[in-house]
């Protein structure tokens, strides 16, 4: 430390101009360069580091204000893509109720259809078993006409003689000859 202040001090004690030296004293010659290097540059480069501060300003500013406006954009196409969701999402909400609805209709008209496909085949059932009865209905009747017929004219033939049967045929050929004479 003491050489330090020796070296401020023999600052303060230049020689006269007519000698020229070397310095060995590195503490007292640095100080020296450093403090003109530093006025040089204070002197001349306040201009220059004050031309590159400001642009350096200005470039923060500009990237921060374009950021603001890349931010405010991508909010923007962020609103816009939540409500295109959103009305997507609605959509898709009513394509699904459109879509459960349809189905149930199908099921119902589906259910319908095969309500009235067997109620047609009950129809068609009774009316094929009604049909049936009536034409067992009608082969009983024919039967019991034929053989009641049978039985008739086997009364008749077993009842009737030659003489009784000429007069009944003499009888209808008399009737059919009345009624060709009102005919004519």
């Amino acid at each position: 430390m003491k050489n330090v202040t020796d070296s401020f001090v023999f600052l303060g004690h230049w020689p006269s101009a007519g000698s020229f030296g070397f310095n060995t004293d590195i503490l007292a010659t640095n100080l020296i360069n450093l403090s003109v290097v530093i006025g040089v540059l204070i002197f001349f480069g306040k201009g220059v580091l004050s031309d590159l501060l400001d642009n350096r300003k200005q470039r923060i500013l500009n990237t921060i204000r374009n950021s603001e406006e890349l931010r405010g954009k991508a909010i923007e196409q962020l609103e816009k893509a939540r409500a295109h969701l959103r009305k997507v999402e609605m959509e898709a909400d009513q394509f699904r109720v459109n879509r459960y609805s349809e189905i149930e209709r199908d099921k119902i008209n589906f259910i319908n259809s095969t309500y009235k496909t067997l109620e047609q085949f009950e129809n068609d059932k009774n009316e094929t078993i009604h049909f049936e009865q009536q034409r067992a209905i009608n082969q009983v009747r024919q039967r019991v006409f034929q053989q009641a017929l049978q039985g008739a004219l086997e009364t008749l033939n077993s009842c009737l003689n030659n003489e009784l049967h000429l007069r009944t045929i003499n009888a209808n050929i008399d009737i059919f000859g009345a009624m060709k004479e009102i005919t004519d």
